[in-house]
């Protein structure tokens, strides 16, 4: 049993591919499995298992892709979307310190400017798809 709330969350999402996994769903709108293992060149055994980990733990949802209904694509639940904060404070501490601090990016740009704004933004584009 785990105790430690900090614990307990690298528990779920302490590995690199599960929150490259969730940057790329939950803050990047990608949602078909070829798009995501295009994007990083992950490993389509790892990228399948962290997706239908996720989906276990209910952070991400799988359902028809409605452009094709043979395939899936993949969204957050409010419980996925409830990490956003948390990805783009990630993403902005590596902004500030790290060397791919020099990376520009759209999504956190508006975060360090208006972070609460961009929150919103983010969570209505991710709970809608």
């Amino acid at each position: 049993m785990c105790h430690c709330p900090i614990v307990c969350a690298l528990d779920v999402f302490g590995d690199r591919w599960t929150l490259v996994v969730l940057r790329d769903i939950v803050l990047g709108g990608w949602r078909r499995f070829g798009e995501l293992a295009r994007h990083e060149g992950i490993a389509t055994n790892v990228l399948s298992d962290r997706l239908k980990r996720l989906e276990q733990l209910g952070i991400l949802a799988k359902e028809r892709d409605p452009d094709d209904g043979r395939r899936f694509v993949y969204r957050p639940t409010e419980k996925g979307a409830d990490l956003i904060p948390t990805l783009l404070e990630i993403g902005l501490w590596g902004a500030r310190h790290t060397e791919g601090g020099t990376a520009k990016h759209e999504v956190m740009d508006m975060a360090a400017t208006d972070r609460e704004a961009a929150i919103a933004t983010l969570r209505y584009r991710a709970l809608q798809g």
